[in-house]
């Protein structure tokens, strides 16, 4: 390992410095922290993680993925079955309020599946939604949903991806008011937003049950707070009960001092490195096969895993995690080669190195030593360190192009929610590669196993031979919990605080 990734020892003196204060459970409220400040609370106008765990303690979908089993169930849908290769009919569940005393039934399914696949709308991941077509009313208790062309990965889909809002109330407020005062059927019900920095959930004594169950912990307390060092001075002092994404070293110290529960879980997130192939934003070296190929040599992916994530983290050679259908794992690799780097930059018409302009916004550690890696072979990179609704909008529009980002494919497994969400021309596609694009489609809408794993294997084959990402590693996360909290993660990355109780 290169000295200027040699982490140390972090101290925890500030947090320390706060006093050993804990919190307990006697208010009946989990407090906790969110490290990304939210667009939205709006699960249609937003794309963080943090957004994904907010919707689902407030929002519920069509069907459930059972965490143990890996079934789906029913959950605003008691039952479904597929009419055509196009159609699916779900029978719903009678007897379910909305927050606001609505009562759901098939209105509000037609109208939220209607109003996000229609295009004028401006969904932020419309990937998530436009494999459906519509949305059709049989009677007050029966919907059906058609897709555009099959799709076998609908249940996937809509048991996370599809939460069903109040049609009435969505009609009036739109995703400004959502966004102010949310309202779905979850478990949790919005008490207060202060859009960005503070929410204040509340169990809804009104809640169904369903396969979420009913919540057991009345209030959770949701404050943003960007830096780590912050999070955990509030955790000693007894602000707050629970981090996660807590890095490895810190996550070693706090079990050591075996004063709270330190928990680690793998994720289905990958980091990769994104270029600009198609020179989207105009003329520049990352056109050149070599010059991609270069920065995959260039990097100790290994290193990076060994001493800055650690715990159950992997290095990834495909674009996509692993346990993801389709998800090949037979491709070109990468590894750490400094020589045959520059030789390929020389040979791209480089060979005294070029300077970039480099984007990132996490991990910054991680980013500076993938920086590190790249100046050794004559790569100057500028790093530019943003917030992540800035660069996706910079990518959205074509600039912003070599970068380290990362998916975590809203929690679907399947290679449609990761590699079709970026290789098929969409706004944030830096390859624009027809073929790629064919083969994708193929597999995404096939309702033949064997075809699906043919077609994205020549995918993400030639994806990787390209070298149009440089896929990474995959994420782990370590949280860190009061003693008084019962909680188990999960690999989804999805903290369900309906699932949480006090010991």
């Amino acid at each position: 390992m290169k000295p200027f990734l040699a982490t140390g020892v972090i101290a925890l003196t500030t947090a320390l410095s706060c006093g050993q204060v804990f919190a307990n459970k006697s208010d009946d409220t989990l407090h906790t922290a969110f490290s990304k400040e939210l667009e939205s609370v709006d699960f249609y106008f937003q794309s963080a993680r943090e957004g994904t765990i907010f919707a689902r303690q407030v929002w519920d979908g069509l069907v459930y993925r059972d965490q143990t089993t890996g079934d789906y169930v029913g959950n605003l849908a008691s039952s479904w079955k597929w009419v055509d290769e196009t159609t699916l009919e779900f029978k719903l569940r009678e007897g379910v309020k909305f927050h606001n005393g609505e009562e759901f039934d098939a209105d509000d399914v037609v109208f939220t599946v209607n109003y996000v696949v229609n295009p004028d709308n401006h969904v932020t991941v419309p990937g998530n939604v436009n494999w459906m077509k519509g949305a059709e009313k049989v009677d007050k208790y029966t919907v059906r949903i058609t897709t555009n062309g099959p799709f076998p990965a609908a249940l996937e889909y809509l048991s996370g991806l599809v939460a069903i809002y109040p049609n009435d109330y969505y009609a009036e407020v739109g995703p400004s008011g959502m966004a102010l005062k949310p309202v779905g059927t979850g478990p949790y019900r919005v008490e207060s937003v202060e859009p960005g920095k503070h929410f204040v959930l509340k169990k809804f004594d009104g809640y169904y049950g369903g396969p979420k169950g009913q919540p057991s912990i009345g209030t959770i307390d949701i404050r943003t707070i960007p830096d780590i060092n912050t999070q955990l001075a509030e955790l000693f002092s007894g602000g707050i009960d629970m981090i996660w994404n807590v890095p490895a070293d810190q996550a070693e110290q706090l079990a050591a001092m075996d004063q709270f529960t330190v928990a680690n879980e793998s994720t289905m997130r990958i980091g990769y490195i994104t270029m600009d192939a198609a020179g989207r934003g105009g003329e520049g070296p990352f056109a050149k096969k070599e010059v991609r190929q270069a920065i995959g040599y260039a990097i100790d992916r290994q290193a990076i895993v060994e001493n800055l994530l650690k715990g159950s983290s992997k290095v990834v050679n495909s674009a996509c995690f692993p346990s993801q259908f389709g998800c090949e794992q037979d491709v070109e690799t990468y590894s750490y080669d400094p020589a045959k780097a520059k030789a390929l930059l020389a040979e791209a018409g480089y060979p005294d190195g070029l300077t970039v302009d480099f984007y990132a916004y996490r991990n910054r550690p991680y980013a500076e030593a993938m920086m590190a890696y790249l100046a050794d072979v004559g790569i100057k990179a500028n790093l530019n360190y943003l917030k992540y609704s800035a660069l996706r909008d910079m990518q959205k529009k074509g600039s912003a192009g070599f970068g380290f980002l990362t998916w975590g494919s809203n929690s679907i497994n399947d290679v449609s929610a990761i590699t079709s969400q970026f290789f098929k021309f969409g706004d944030q596609d830096f390859a624009r590669d027809e073929e790629v694009k064919t083969w994708l489609d193929t597999g995404d809408k096939s309702v033949d196993d064997k075809v699906r794993k043919e077609n994205y294997s020549k995918a993400l084959k030639k994806i990787a031979e390209e070298a149009y990402w440089i896929p990474l590693f995959s994420y782990n996360s370590n949280y860190v919990f009061s003693k008084d909290v019962a909680f188990t993660p999960t690999p989804d990355e999805i903290v369900r605080f309906f699932d949480m109780s006090w010991k």
